[in-house]
């Protein structure tokens, strides 16, 4: 029988508010009885996209990552808008920052990227099926779209030449039973 891991909410605050992230401070209660606090991020979720062209090539973009301080390869990805269906922050995020529409749409799974400090969710889809039309990229966002052999990104993603976790599960993925 499995053991009472959870955890109970004592009091709670937050303890900052910006334009993407809140994060959070609460006392809690342990399986054992005793207290401690947790710190954690509230994030609204995202959807990544693994976008094939039809001769198996996989779109990528180059983005600067202010928190690492330098240029990642990632697939192409964005936050859900409140309300909004994953689905279509899927085709939204594609348009805006790569300029592809999809004619076909599948669900490969979702991820928990943070787990030990934020609820952040990302749904992983599969687009197939790309017409180019013109990249709608947002105010302040500068990046560089190019495309590989879907084996070569899987292979870095395997080897470590890729490092974004979104990137990484999304090539492999896609190149299994749901792919």
């Amino acid at each position: 029988m499995p053991k009472d891991l959870a955890e109970t909410l004592l009091a709670g605050e937050e303890v900052f508010s910006g334009r993407l992230l809140k994060v959070y401070r609460d006392r809690v209660r342990l399986p054992d009885g005793s207290e401690s606090v947790r710190e954690y991020i509230r994030h609204p979720g995202a959807v990544a996209i693994v976008a094939l062209l039809d001769d198996d090539r996989v779109v990528l973009e180059r983005q600067f990552r202010y928190p690492l301080g330098r240029v990642l390869v990632e697939i192409p990805a964005g936050k859900l808008e409140q309300g909004e269906d994953h689905l279509e922050t899927g085709k939204r995020e594609l348009l805006e920052e790569t300029g592809y529409v999809a004619r076909e749409w599948r669900r490969l799974g979702e991820i928990h990227n943070a787990i030990g400090y934020s609820d952040e969710v990302i749904e992983i889809w599969l687009a197939r099926g790309l017409e180019q039309r013109q990249q709608q990229l947002a105010e302040g966002e500068f990046l560089e779209v190019f495309s590989l052999p879907l084996a070569e990104a899987q292979a870095m993603a395997r080897d470590g030449r890729l490092t974004d976790v979104k990137t990484i599960v999304g090539l492999l993925w896609a190149a299994g039973p749901a792919g």
